[in-house]
């Protein structure tokens, strides 16, 4: 339990840093699902005030907007054929078709959602098909930011709840096991995304 405590703790006080490295690694070929919204809410419930949320969602997204450039810069240069790499035949064509018909309004609603909602494959599919790449960042950026404020004002709101509840163990231990979640799923996801990378270069 001591453990758990002390992991959850040393989370929180990775402040803004830390909320830029789970943005890039939520927005990415990475995994960490809920995390980086999870850490939103605690940091901005320990601190209620407007200044340190609009920092902690501005943090937050800038994570993301890096995370899809990311995502953009590995697979516009393959291609379709190239996203046929990663996704499966039935989700590949259910991100085409979406956004095939309006890719703007695909990407912001893909990034206002939250998990278990597909954010990943839209970017991937519209850096694959050639949609404008400051057009994807701002999208994205946009309703990331809007997303992250309506956390934040959240958490401000209901501050003194959320900390009691972070302070039970079972929302530790919970929280502790995400993390590793996130750990052992991105070293999957990385091993997968470069072999599937070699495969649609060759």
């Amino acid at each position: 339990m001591r453990a758990a405590s002390g992991l959850f703790a040393l989370v929180l006080k990775s402040g803004g840093p830390g909320l830029l490295v789970l943005g890039i690694l939520d927005s990415s070929y990475l995994f960490a699902p809920w995390g980086n919204d999870l850490l939103l809410v605690a940091l901005t419930a320990r601190h209620p005030d407007l200044p340190h949320m609009f920092y902690y969602a501005a943090m937050s997204t800038a994570g993301s907007v890096l995370g899809c450039l990311l995502i953009d810069v590995t697979l516009r240069p393959l291609g379709a054929k190239g996203l046929e790499r990663h996704l499966s035949r039935r989700r590949l064509q259910q991100v085409r078709a979406k956004v095939g018909r309006n890719a703007g309004r695909a990407l912001a609603v893909a990034s206002l959602a939250p998990p278990p909602f597909p954010f990943t494959p839209f970017v991937m599919a519209a850096a694959a098909l050639q949609y404008s790449r400051r057009r994807l960042l701002t999208v994205v950026g946009a309703a990331r930011l809007l997303r992250f404020t309506l956390l934040g004002l959240l958490a401000c709101r209901f501050g003194e709840s959320i900390l009691k509840w972070a302070h039970l163990p079972i929302v530790q231990d919970f929280l502790v096991g995400l993390i590793l979640l996130c750990i052992v799923g991105s070293a999957v996801s990385v091993y997968g995304w470069i072999g599937r990378s070699r495969s649609a270069r060759a």
